[in-house]
């Protein structure tokens, strides 16, 4: 990665490969001494700490990153208070790391000036778990070409292979350098993938759905965890079409390229339950179980309506009881630039961008879902849309159930709607000219 080469280019460690700290005579791949225990409900929890000179925002930012290792494995980072052996995460010793469990306080560097990036947090975290970088992997010329010619001698060091376990699984993308990693010749690269030298490698988005089997494998994780990362795909429960199992846990993380998550239930038979306490499926607005829920407990036999997040990132947990089982549910998912769902009894949104513009050709839908017997009450306490005659250029329109009402536009401050029906759906459209600031909006079940 370009960012750990630059952040660590001043470092005064003695380091291997720029980033991973020396620690004479260990192979941690190979060494199981090396790696964190495991305790005996088969989670390995990793104690951290923090230096003091962290900002708020990089505080967030960190431990969010820990918490997809929560959600994708059985490896658990967690604030440490009396434990001997821990991680001591700094924030001015560049992007480093030792490579497994060496004991102790030890040092992790994660710079503030070039680290704060979920791959790059992850990327030397995972060398404490225990990883090599991939392009020094024992078996690395199966996968990539390493141009010798374009690396000065006195670097070459870092492309000497490791007697690595690789775990029986393919090339994974998180721990690997960029193609032009310790290059001397502009424009050439030193590491060239085969047999398509155009796969992009040394990436800082996160964990790939390779490094988690990855770190699945080598803890021996007892977790059934998906991760899907594609701009669309699809997500069924296992066994689909036949019953899925007793005693199922099971979490779907969506991680979409760019734009919100889109996702939409074609199939849903799951046992039904009072408050659905036996066997039910749950969705995140986010990636880790800490963010706010989407859809609650839900069960039977009837089909969810289309679940929009606010991000780039949704979390699907379904589990099962020791009785009674349902085929399952299948769902696809897909991208939209705007819109969101809501089935909590309160909540707000926002017009794409706001308190600034929001931008020319939107449209946006945000569905309101209220339980049985109930209505929504929604109010806009800042309204600014684009004024048209008969409201044709930007618009909101909203269907109460199966009536249609609308379109309104222009300013209209405070503005309140209140529903007949249990569901409502506002649409949201813009054309290519004079954005406003748009609206902030809340709601409430009656």
């Amino acid at each position: 990665m370009k960012n750990i080469e630059k952040s660590d280019q001043n470092n005064t460690w003695a380091l291997r490969e720029d980033d991973m700290l020396i620690t004479p005579g260990r192979s941690a791949m190979k060494c199981t001494q090396c790696l964190w225990p495991k305790a005996e409900n088969g989670m390995v929890v990793v104690p951290y700490s923090f230096s003091s000179n962290y900002s708020d925002w990089e505080l967030n930012l960190l431990k969010t990153t820990f918490e997809e290792y929560e959600t994708l494995t059985c490896v658990r980072l967690m604030p440490r208070t009396t434990e001997k052996d821990f991680l001591n995460i700094m924030s001015s010793q560049g992007c480093v790391a030792y490579l497994g469990g060496i004991g102790g306080g030890q040092m992790v560097g994660l710079d503030s000036a070039g680290c704060m990036y979920r791959g790059i947090i992850q990327h030397e975290i995972n060398h404490a778990l225990g990883f090599y970088h991939e392009h020094t992997r024992s078996d690395r010329d199966d996968y990539v070409t390493i141009m010798y010619q374009y690396i000065s001698p006195g670097v070459v060091s870092n492309f000497n292979k490791a007697n690595s376990n690789n775990l029986g699984l393919e090339y994974g993308p998180m721990m690997h350098y960029d193609n032009y990693a310790f290059g001397n010749t502009s424009g050439q690269p030193t590491i060239v993938p085969k047999p398509d030298p155009n796969v992009p490698i040394g990436q800082k988005d996160g964990i790939s759905p390779l490094d988690m089997s990855k770190i699945n494998k080598l803890y021996q994780c007892d977790v059934c965890t998906n991760l899907l990362n594609n701009n669309s795909g699809s997500l069924t429960s296992a066994n689909y079409p036949s019953a899925y199992p007793n005693n199922a846990s099971c979490v779907w993380l969506i991680r979409t390229p760019s734009q919100q998550v889109a996702l939409n239930f074609v199939a849903f038979d799951v046992q039904s339950s009072p408050n659905c306490m036996s066997d039910y499926i749950r969705i995140y607005n986010g990636p880790t179980k800490n963010y706010p829920l989407l859809l609650d407990r839900t069960c039977g036999t009837g089909l969810i309506p289309p679940i929009i997040g606010s991000t780039n990132q949704l979390l699907v947990e379904f589990s099962s009881d020791s009785s009674v089982t349902g085929v399952g549910f299948k769902a696809v998912y897909s991208t939209v630039q705007c819109g969101g769902t809501f089935y909590m009894p309160q909540g707000s949104f926002t017009s794409p961008g706001y308190p600034n513009n929001y931008g020319p050709y939107l449209n946006c839908v945000y569905t309101i879902a209220a339980p049985a017997g109930k209505t929504i009450s929604l109010s806009f306490s800042d309204f600014h849309l684009e004024d048209s005659p008969f409201c044709i250029y930007d618009n909101i329109r909203w269907l109460d159930g199966t009536v249609s009402r609308g379109p309104f536009c222009g300013d209209r401050n405070p503005f309140v709607i209140k529903t007949k029906s249990n569901t409502m759906k506002l649409t949201f459209r813009s054309d290519g000219f004079n954005q406003k600031t748009g609206f902030t909006a809340s709601y409430t079940f009656v």
